[in-house]
Order: C-alpha cells, then structure tokens, then sequence
C-alpha cells in the first residue's frame, strides 16, 4: 500500500483540476491521479486546439444549451457561473477573449496557457499529480476507502472520479471510469457519441468532400417527419457525410439511430422566401437566357455544389436558361430550400467531441456531486449523464461539477466525515 491522500481525484481533465484546485484552497489533502504523463490531455485539442473555455452568458442560457438532464446542473451551474469561470482564469493571469456566438478563449489562441494555469495552481497548492491508471475502489460498508492502481493502492477519506467518457481515447478518455462506477453500485446510461459527425449513404456528400456553406438553415426530421433541430450556421461535406458546428450541434438531439431515421433538410438561401427567392431565379433566368443552367447557378451556388443541386432538380447541366419550364424552375426553387440528406448514423464514439451518457444522475447529489450509492465518493465531468452543444458549454458544466464535487468533499472531511 503506497501513501495516501485525504481526498484523490481520478482524472487529470478539466474537471478534475478544477475538483482538486477547489479541494485544496479550502485546504483539504488532495492529489490527483491521471493515467498520462501529462494533464490536460484532451484540453489540447478543444476548440481546434484553442480551448473554448466557457461561453459568455448567463447561467439560463448555458443550462438552455444544454439538452440532456440540465435540471440536474441548476445548482452547480448557480455555485458557478460563466462569468465565475472567466473570472477563474482572469485571476490565474490568462487574459481571455469573447468571439462569435459568445465564445471564450485565450487571447492567445492557445489551449496550453490554460492547461499551464492550472498545473501551475496545483503545483502552488501543493497537489501532486500521480501518473497511474485507476483500476479499481476499495469499498467497506458502503465507504470508499482507496483507490486501486496498477502503481498500486492509494488510501483515502474521500475520492471524486472525473474520468471522462469514451471520446477521444488517445486523450485518455477510455471509459474507465464507467467500471468504477458500475463497482460503486451506480447505474450507466448507454454511452453513445454526442458532438460528433453524422454518415449518410447518399454519394452527393462525397461528390462534395470539403465544400464549407456557412449562412445556411439546418433542420434536422425524424422518420414522422418532427422537427428534432434547426439552427443557422454553417456546415461541411465530407467523404462519409456531414460535419461542422451545426451538423455537431445538431446530433445532440438524434440520440435513437436505433429506433428512428434523420433526414437533414439544408436551406440554402434562409435569408430570402420561396417567393422572394423565385423573382431572384427569374431575373438570373431573363439576364442570361442563352447561357447553360451550369453557368447560371454560379451567381447562386458554390462550384462544387451546381452539377448536384441540377441533377436533384431534374435539369440537365447544359439546358438553355431561356428553354427552362416552370416545373423545372419550381423543382429548383425547392432543392435550394430544401436540399435533403438522408443520414444513417453518428460517426464513431472515438471521433465525438464528448460522450452522451454515463452516470444516472439520479444517483447522484446535484448539490454536491456526491453519490447517492457509496459514502465519500463523487462525480464530475463528462462521466455523468449530463452533455451540452458547441460554443464552450460542456467545458463550463465540467468546471461546474468539478468546483461542486471539490469543495463539497473538502466540506466533508472538515467536517470529519
């Protein structure tokens, strides 16, 4: 058996910092253990590598933002607000910035000042950070007691698991701390990919590959044809399908690939009505009536997109502008409106930005992010059943939690518990 700590943190992430920092200012005997050489892993990685650290709003709008369980994330999103993690940072002497849609990053454009300012903060704490992979809990009469590594086992009064879920593997996040859970008596909704890309079979997305539309209207329909999402914004074609903000943001609501079928429906000129749009097609129509349909669609469709938005239409690329009929031109008027893209399903769990699923938040305090199930034992982060859209939300709900769990469990052992 190896020294101990009063309180372990499992998971070296954005929560758990946050869980130890939070412990330790209020003087608890903390340490973390992280299975990389590093910490921070996946924070490297958020926001293309420049760590969107929170979103610029109140704490309605960011709970607003999130789809799945956010009653449960009321109190630790009051305890911590946007403006207190922004705040957080500031004092940390990492100067921060606010871009589009409320966005919150490093003035600096880089994810390692804010990983620095935390590993720094810890080091001033006085926290050790201890490489090795968690394997399992000591638990007596319902108390955990220590936690099991392959460096062997750590005793301790109090333990919070901030693990992560099971994107991004290579970060570290594994689903580890699914087991653990599973062993503390807790119950595991499915994991599933959140954030993450969709597939769709239809050749059209691959005759496109890299094409980027921005100012389009998303709207994504289930099999009875409800509307499940719709958002301006913009949007990729790839090789297997669709991705980029909207397409991520969008597939936090098909969460029943199993039960139901999506359909994206891309409007590709919101800014004008069907009937503001057909004047427009008539006017290109009349200025150009003896140029080929290909070359007219230049002044209303990228390059790449022209030779499949005809081919939907039923118009033939070479067709006179002036030899085209009104079924034609309303066969187009509704392609642009709605271009449909069938979708057969997310792409793998591993290419998610965060992981849907995890720890029934019924089963835990949303107070104090303690179980419900095993004294002394807490939870933080993406290993609950909690998940939000783009925009620096779930990096919020990890801070969030991690400050609840951190300080709640230093309450606990001052309190002698």
């Amino acid at each position: 058996m190896t020294g101990g700590h009063d309180l372990i943190v499992v998971g070296g992430g954005a929560a758990g910092m946050m869980a130890a920092i939070s412990a330790a200012r209020m003087g608890a005997d903390a340490c973390v253990v992280e299975r990389n050489q590093k910490v921070g892993r996946k924070l490297y990685i958020t926001g293309k590598g420049r760590c969107n650290v929170t979103n610029h709003c109140t704490p309605e709008e960011a709970l607003a933002s999130t789809p799945r369980n956010s009653r449960f994330l009321f109190s630790a999103m009051s305890r911590t607000t946007p403006a207190d993690v922004e705040r957080f940072f500031t004092d940390l002497g990492v100067k921060l910035k606010v871009e589009r849609g409320n966005r919150v990053f490093p003035a600096s454009d880089k994810a390692a000042d804010i990983i620095d300012a935390l590993f720094f903060e810890l080091r001033r704490l006085k926290v050790p950070v201890i490489q090795a992979r968690a394997t399992g809990l000591n638990i007596e009469e319902g108390k955990v007691t220590a936690l099991v590594t392959d460096q062997g086992e750590f005793p301790c009064r109090a333990l919070i698991l901030a693990t992560g879920g099971a994107s991004y593997p290579a970060t570290g996040s594994t689903g580890d701390g699914y087991d653990l859970a599973r062993r503390a008596g807790h119950t595991i909704v499915q994991p599933a990919p959140s954030l993450v890309p969709l597939e769709s079979s239809d050749p059209c997305c691959g005759q496109m590959q890299g094409l980027a539309l921005k100012n389009v209207v998303l709207t994504v329909k289930n099999r009875k044809g409800k509307i499940v999402y719709r958002e301006l914004g913009e949007l990729l074609f790839t090789h297997f399908g669709l991705s980029g903000p909207l397409v991520l943001s969008a597939s936090a609501h098909m969460r029943s690939f199993d039960k139901d079928q999506y359909t994206c429906v891309i409007d590709l000129k919101p800014a004008l009505e069907e009937s503001a749009l057909d004047a427009r097609l008539v006017r290109e129509l009349t200025a150009n009536a003896n140029r080929d349909m290909a070359n007219v669609m230049g002044t209303l469709l990228p390059r790449l997109m022209i030779p499949v938005v005809l081919q939907r239409a039923e118009i033939p690329p070479d067709r006179k502008a002036h030899d085209l009929t009104k079924g034609e031109r309303r066969r187009l008027l509704e392609t642009l409106k709605g271009f449909r893209i069938p979708v057969s399903g997310p792409r793998p769990i591993a290419e998610a930005i965060i992981t849907a699923g995890g720890v029934k938040v019924g089963e835990v305090d949303p107070k104090t992010m303690a179980s419900k199930k095993t004294d002394g034992l807490y939870f933080a982060g993406e290993l609950l059943d909690v998940d939000a859209y783009t925009g620096g939300f779930n990096l919020q709900i990890a801070w969030a939690t991690g400050r609840a769990a951190g300080e709640s469990a230093a309450e606990r052992l001052q309190d002698g518990l």
